[in-house]
């Protein structure tokens, strides 16, 4: 008997032991929990008890020089359907049957959604993206069903379409690896838009805002009971650009209408190397990434992000002629007026070597004017590969120009020192397929609109740059400003330069660069046909413009892929980018 009461009193005790163990804990969790942790309980209660339908701020705005906004924001619309309204059948059914064809969906679909709030207890968005078109009929249902809530936001848009869509890019949902390498200090949320392309990737962090939202307070069973809050966003900042609007629309529509709508265009200003134009052909329209939700779906949204102005590499061709002429004339002994005679072929010995016509007794001027080739090889063959090879080098020919946008090729720099380091052999018919920009020389619309720019401020070679700057227009804040930047010069003689521009100015007076000759204007210009082994021969125009008695403040290179001829497929384009830029009153575009 005294062995059974030493057990019970055993077991009493371990009882008693693990009961003050138990309690034990519960008090230091109550402690964690009211006094160690206090404010995060506090924090997950509180959005326990709340919910949010976000309200996307608009993103900063994009400009061109002359204040057209070219990317910019309209209102969209999301309809909510808060469970706290009422919940009778009859109301329900009256619901989804007024709301379905104004959605265009079926009374199932809305019915469906609607289950699916007042189930989960929470709001249910029943339509997104919504267009202002849409929103106004839905507005007076509001008054009929409290339950339904509207909700405005902000959705991307393009007044010009297609404007500028290679420099500017597109919007799309941020997805997978996006996700994971996204900027926290940004309030991203799954499916938000994120520039994916141009500078609405490369300004992303600018250009987005802070969103807002409707906070909504909801019972513990996670109800709708009333709105706390409407948290107004914060937009983005606006992004200023160097782009010249008629300028740009001129490249643009002449490239569209050009023989093959292939090919680019590009406008500098010679004394600063802002762009003012930087066009490709065929362009997109960036605003299909982001319908409003009665527009027609797009069957097919893939584009070619390929940005052909700053990524296309071709031969130069005839626009060389200039550095063979300036290596030629700071050689020595260079005569002008001193004539050769052109049969339609250049015999270089081991190979006959043809002109693209028969031109007789050509001196500098002509022979630039009338852009013959044999009077060119003459040149070359005297002057010698390592001058012209040096000019080359002087324009940076070989190296990308360093404008601020993803994947510039650096195209090829064309002479004898690269074969020497090769240890291989420099031909006399590398001299001549040199001389006229053809063999292995290649480079970007974007480096002949810098060579233009170049020859134009005899001498400066800037980097091209597009930002003016980058503004938060509430306080007036600038974030960003671009500024131009010399990186060399042509060092040649005064007399060299004047010799160039008399030639250039004769190629558009009475040579094959007549189409840009514009009353009014002192333009000076060069043709080029590039020959293409893999189809008909691509066209080339470059070419820079003056007041009468003022300095160039205009450059401009335009290419058209299979264009078949410089002169006619490239110069109309030119002609209407230099119109467009000093006569903008004559010029309309729709």
């Amino acid at each position: 008997m005294a062995a059974v009461k030493v057990s019970f009193n055993n077991r009493l005790r371990f009882l008693l032991a693990l009961a003050l163990l138990a309690g034990a804990v519960v008090a230091l969790r109550l402690m964690d929990i009211q006094l160690l942790r206090h404010s995060h309980y506090l924090h997950l209660a509180e959005r326990n008890r709340t919910q949010v339908l976000y309200q996307t701020a608009p993103r900063g705005r994009i400009f061109t020089a002359d204040g057209r906004a070219v990317a910019s924001n309209a209102p969209a619309f999301n309809l909510y359907y808060l469970s706290a309204g009422p919940q009778d059948e009859p109301y329900l059914r009256r619901l989804a049957e007024d709301y379905a064809p104004r959605l265009g969906l079926t009374v199932s679909q809305v019915r469906d959604k609607v289950q699916t709030g007042i189930r989960s207890g929470k709001a249910v968005a029943l339509a997104e993206n919504l267009s202002p078109k849409q929103v106004a009929a839905l507005k007076e249902l509001q008054l009929y069903y409290p339950g339904v809530y509207l909700i405005e936001d902000n959705k991307r848009v393009y007044p010009f379409g297609s404007f500028a869509s290679h420099l500017l890019g597109y919007l799309g949902s941020i997805e997978g690896q996006e996700w994971k390498n996204r900027d926290l200090s940004l309030d991203y949320r799954l499916n938000a838009k994120i520039g994916k392309n141009g500078l609405e990737k490369k300004f992303e962090k600018e250009l987005k805002g802070r969103d807002g939202g409707v906070y909504l307070e909801v019972d513990y069973r996670g109800r709708v009971k009333r709105v706390i809050e409407d948290r107004k966003w914060r937009p983005g900042a606006d992004v200023y650009l160097t782009l010249d609007f008629d300028v740009q629309r001129a490249a643009e529509e002449g490239l569209k209408n050009s023989l093959t709508g292939r090919g680019a265009a590009v406008a500098l200003d010679p004394r600063t190397g802002a762009v003012l134009a930087l066009a490709t052909a065929p362009a997109f329209e960036p605003g299909m990434f982001v319908p409003y939700s009665d527009e027609p779906e797009v069957k097919s949204k893939k584009i070619s992000e390929y940005n052909l102005a700053v990524q296309g590499i071709y031969p130069p061709a005839s626009t060389f002629k200039v550095i063979t002429a300036i290596a030629a004339i700071e050689k020595g002994g260079f005569d002008p007026e001193k004539t050769v005679y052109c049969p339609g072929f250049y015999d270089a010995g081991s190979r006959v070597f043809k002109c693209w016509s028969t031109h007789g007794a050509d001196n500098f001027f002509k022979g630039m004017a009338d852009s013959c080739d044999v009077y060119f090889y003459t040149l070359a063959a005297q002057t010698g590969p390592a001058a012209i090879e040096k000019v080359q080098r002087m324009f940076q020919f070989g190296k990308p120009t360093g404008i601020d946008l993803p994947g510039e090729k650096a195209g090829n720099l064309y002479g004898p020192t690269k074969r020497a380091r090769r240890r291989s052999y420099w031909f006399i018919g590398d001299t001549l397929n040199l001389s006229i920009g053809q063999g292995e020389l290649l480079v970007t619309p974007i480096k002949m609109a810098q060579y233009a720019a170049a020859i134009a401020s005899q001498g400066k070679v800037w980097r091209p740059y597009y930002l003016d700057k980058v503004v938060y227009h509430q306080t007036g804040k600038v974030l960003r400003e671009g500024q131009p930047e010399l990186l060399g010069t042509v060092d040649i003689k005064p007399s060299t330069w004047k010799l160039i521009f008399k030639a250039l100015k004769q190629t558009v007076d009475e040579g094959t660069a007549r189409r840009v000759k514009i009353k009014g204007l002192d333009v000076y210009g060069k043709t080029g046909t590039a020959q293409n082994p893999h189809g008909d021969d691509h066209g080339w125009f470059m070419a820079f413009a003056a007041r009468p008695g003022e300095e160039p403040s205009l450059a401009v290179a335009v290419f058209v892929e299979f264009g078949k001829g410089g002169s006619s497929a490239a110069g109309p384009i030119a002609r209407h980018m230099i119109e467009a830029y000093y006569f903008p009153e004559k010029t309309k575009y729709e």
